[in-house]
């Protein structure tokens, strides 16, 4: 008997999924060691994906391709940002925003869901999910009982709970478990604070196992654990790592929460490409084990817009490239890397004899093509709105303003050349003098300071263009306010009376822009181009790289889709334009550019690299 139920466990751990497609409810509780299924213990292998980094065209693919690999769930973060764009306003229903079908169609594929809401996930992502807006309150406290902080969050809370109780277990859907914040250990220790989260997802609905992840040390699993919560662990790779997990938080399951196949990529750095035959080992290690894991990530997609987050470690401020590559198993493109291939064979050897992984989707096919009409199409100078008169600089938030640039301009009074120096500029700025450009700050550089050369004009006028890049997601450093976020001074004078003009560079505003009619030769230029896509000669339905290394440091839209930013100190000088951002006839690409004065040619390239 007990050989037989050894068998059926075995059995049971490697087929799940097709045991999911069977009618009716399942249960899914926690053990004193082992997630159990239905009663019985269960082996989660989970494939980290986030629907907001994907096209919702696209889910399915994605899906079918993690459970061609071996995973029988999907682990997703959910960005309260993307959600919660401004206080109170809401979308979980638009493109890749609308969560309940993304959770219908891993159903529908036979996967079970892990759900990872926040309110704070980290994930290289902007301000870790957590919605700017909430900076705009001065004195604001993140990621504790600040009572401003937690009304906001308990609001979303009650909002996500809408959308993720139709698909709960209990409800006859798919989502087995909800992770409470995120490696909180890491950050703070107020337990009041992630009791209080708990607390009002169970008032909301929410009645399956929560969990909570944490790095494998002793101070990070006792500030971020908590009581009757299983333990994720980032990552869970020895058994000394799973025996601290047990003895700080007894009685309840350990999996690795986050087990790496990759690793994030800052600009400036080269790609990071984590050694394969590692992960080979410690994934053997946990399946050899019977441990229940997730891939983090699977496929990692594309940081759109101005989504893409940043660190805050020994070299200062990182921002993060715009590719959410991750040099994962399924490429940003969605295609199988040699790593897929490796762990796919891996964890096919545990099947039961006789079965066999279902096979992998059709890759989606890319397009190669030259765009060579790019002109100078508009100045950021000939489009500027009317101007806010503020009597020192103040960041974004000040002036409700949350992406994109903001330029600041003064006239020179007292003190007319010498060291200029921005205090606490975040994050990259060009600098005009009487409409001349004279330089750039950078953050990431630690430059804050440039010298103002003479001039005969009385009041000489200084132009400060500043560009926010991506929030610090991640540590102690998540108040990052973004533009000018104290002051300016010349010579140790500060400089006063400034006109600040907003611009988002969002969809309005790219749509209202006009063609400036003239010469252009002050950098802060739009360049426009078309390409033509025809369904007769086979270049529709295909995804692209558009490869802008003819271009300094700026952002690209196609069709009004804003695919990211792109820097010339690399690494990356593609960015990924998906076939849904692409229609028959013509295409328009705009590129905006800090520096750039000439138009470069643009081409789409088949890979990142």
């Amino acid at each position: 008997m007990r050989n037989f139920i050894k068998l059926f466990f075995v059995f049971f751990l490697l087929t799940g999924a097709s045991l999911q497609g069977q009618k009716g409810k399942h249960t899914f509780s926690l053990g004193t060691t082992d997630f159990l299924l239905d009663g019985l213990p269960y082996q989660i292998i989970s494939g980290e994906m986030h629907p907001a980094r994907i096209p919702a065209e696209y889910w399915r693919h994605r899906v079918k391709m993690a459970k061609a690999m071996g995973c029988n769930t999907i682990s997703v973060y959910l960005f309260w940002n993307y959600h919660e764009s401004e206080e109170g306003v809401y979308d979980f229903t638009t493109g890749n925003r609308n969560l309940q079908e993304f959770f219908k169609i891993v159903q529908e594929e036979g996967l079970w869901l892990i759900v990872r809401p926040g309110p704070y996930v980290c994930a290289e992502w902007e301000l870790g999910g957590i919605p700017p807006y909430l900076l705009r309150i001065p004195d604001i406290k993140l990621r504790c009982m600040d009572p401003r902080y937690m009304a906001a969050a308990e609001k979303y809370i009650a909002r996500l709970s809408q959308e993720i109780k139709p698909y709960l277990v209990t409800n006859g859907g798919s989502v087995l478990m909800l992770q409470i914040e995120n490696e909180y250990g890491s950050f703070g220790n107020d337990r009041n604070y992630l009791n209080r989260l708990k607390e009002v997802w169970a008032q909301n609905g929410i009645d399956i196992p929560t969990f909570t992840g944490d790095g494998p040390t002793t101070y990070m699993l006792e500030a971020g654990s908590l009581p009757g919560s299983a333990v994720g662990l980032d990552s869970g790779s020895s058994m000394e790592d799973f025996a601290l997990a047990n003895k700080m938080n007894p009685g309840v399951p350990v999996f690795s929460s986050e087990t790496y196949p990759g690793w994030l990529t800052h600009w400036g750095e080269k790609w990071v490409k984590p050694d394969t035959s590692d992960l080979l080992k410690e994934v053997r290690f946990l399946m050899n084990n019977k441990k229940s894991f997730n891939f983090y990530v699977i496929h990692g997609g594309t940081n759109f817009g101005y989504t893409a987050g940043a660190n805050s470690g020994g070299k200062g401020y990182e921002p993060d490239v715009t590719s959410y590559d991750y040099d994962a198993p399924i490429s940003e493109q969605g295609v199988a890397t040699p790593k897929f291939m490796a762990l796919r064979k891996l964890l096919g050897s545990y099947l039961p004899k006789g079965k066999k992984l279902p096979p992998m989707p059709d890759p989606i096919p890319t397009l190669q093509m030259t765009i060579e009409s790019m002109k100078p199409f508009t100045s950021v100078w000939d489009n500027l709105p009317a101007p806010v008169n503020s009597v020192q600089p103040k960041p974004f938030e000040a002036y409700n303003q949350d992406y994109g640039f903001i330029l600041y301009k003064t006239e020179l009074i007292g003190h007319k050349k010498g060291k200029l120096t921005v205090t606490d500029l975040h994050d990259y700025a060009t600098v005009f003098l009487n409409g001349t450009y004279i330089g750039k700050l950078d953050r990431r550089e630690g430059i804050n300071t440039i010298d103002i050369p003479e001039s005969n004009v009385p009041n000489p006028v200084l132009e400060i263009f500043v560009e926010g890049m991506g929030r610090i997601n991640f540590a102690q450093n998540l108040i990052d306010r973004k533009g000018i976020t104290d002051r300016v001074t010349l010579n140790g004078m500060t400089l006063m009376n400034w006109k600040v003009y907003n611009l988002p560079m969002d969809g309005k505003f790219i749509y209202n822009l006009r063609s400036s009619g003239k010469n252009l030769s002050k950098p802060g230029i739009f360049f426009k181009g078309n390409f033509m896509l025809n369904q007769a000669n086979g270049t529709t339905g295909q995804d692209s790289y558009i490869d802008v290394s003819g271009y300094t440091k700026g952002i690209v839209w196609v069709n009004g889709h804003n695919l990211g930013r792109y820097w010339n100190i690399g690494p990356q000088t593609r960015l990924f334009c998906p076939a849904t951002f692409m229609r028959e006839g013509i295409n328009e690409i705009m590129i905006f550019d800090i520096h750039q004065t000439k138009a470069a040619t643009i081409k789409g390239e088949s890979t990142l690299e």
